[in-house]
């Protein structure tokens, strides 16, 4: 088969399409031919060095993929030879075959096209594992979502205002912000010109956030908490704006609020089913019925990975960037 292979860290040019061998499925593990993946900040970092595979997954990169079914690994029920599906992945999803747990292959949503299909099982299973699974978001709350116009913030919007949530959303741009608002986010801050804690307090009536989804890290934890609201849960995804700050715990106490950090990746093999199990019995519906909808950007060819991550790099895309095999 071929993949995308990582000659060295570097910039996107380090991406090449290369033949390699067909992993074989193991016990428990389905072989997807891959029609299409999609970049994931977490490839980035992978590609620079940043990031490498936990122990014993794909050394490509690629964390969701859709595709069929060619191969059952010993053990394997409930799926056939055939069969459409998308899958959670820890890597190898940039190829045109990748081994999968079976606990985390999952049917394409119901009216999603088999390409479309790739931009949804790593935002899905991180956005709800973390705002409902994790920080309980509930009908009448406010989720704060940090980078909105992203994958995972796109896809956060459709799944809070699905659930009877407000939402408020920061982007970098008047246009991104435009994109949030018809996806349905209410409170939009611009973080170039705006103060998000100012903006959320006020239109909420110095409620604040009950939940907030943040993909900065350090540079944006000691206004997080002093948005959150009483009862608040702040859930870190993300490291863009660094790894170390000081906390306030007096703050935290104060407001009998909560910080939770995770990482999807690194999560157990039998997590991530139970994360992918509820996907498909609470989200899978709510895509069927249009509540929520993939957002791409554009779909370009696996041997085009390089120019994939310059877009995603250079925050030029609102969504999430495809790959077709």
């Amino acid at each position: 088969m071929y993949a995308i292979t990582i000659t060295e860290p570097g910039g996107p040019e380090v991406l090449t399409w290369t033949e390699v061998p067909t992993p074989p499925p193991a016990a428990g593990e389905v072989l997807v031919a891959v029609a299409a993946s999609a970049v994931n900040r977490a490839d980035l970092l992978q590609r620079q060095g940043f990031y490498d595979p936990p122990p014993g997954a794909s050394r490509y990169p690629g964390l969701e993929c859709s595709g069929v079914i060619t191969e059952l690994g010993s053990g394997v029920e409930g799926w056939s030879v055939g069969d459409e599906c998308v899958a959670l992945l820890s890597g190898g999803g940039y190829a045109e075959y990748v081994a999968v747990p079976v606990g985390q292959v999952m049917p394409v949503p119901l009216g999603i096209d088999l390409v479309s299909a790739a931009a949804l099982p790593e935002v899905a299973c991180t956005v709800w594992s973390n705002i409902v699974i994790d920080a309980g978001l509930r009908a009448g709350e406010v989720l704060l979502v940090h980078g909105g116009a992203s994958g995972i913030g796109t896809f956060a919007i459709q799944a809070a205002v699905a659930l009877g949530a407000r939402v408020a959303v920061t982007a970098g741009s008047a246009d991104k912000l435009d994109r949030c608002r018809v996806l349905g986010a209410e409170i939009l801050v611009n973080y170039r010109d705006d103060d998000f804690v100012e903006l959320v307090r006020a239109a909420t009536g110095g409620h604040g956030a009950d939940v907030i989804l943040d993909n900065m890290g350090a540079k944006y934890l000691g206004r997080n908490v002093d948005v959150l609201a009483m009862g608040g849960r702040l859930t870190v995804i993300g490291l863009q704006g660094g790894t170390r700050s000081e906390l306030d715990l007096a703050q935290l106490m104060g407001k009998r609020a909560s910080v939770q950090a995770t990482s999807l990746r690194a999560r157990p093999t039998a997590d991530k089913a139970r994360i992918c199990a509820a996907v498909v019995d609470q989200v899978w519906p709510l895509v069927a019925t249009g509540a929520i909808t993939p957002v791409i950007d554009r779909v370009l060819a696996m041997s085009e990975a390089s120019e994939g991550h310059r877009v995603v790099g250079a925050g030029e895309h609102v969504g999430k960037v495809v790959l077709r095999v």
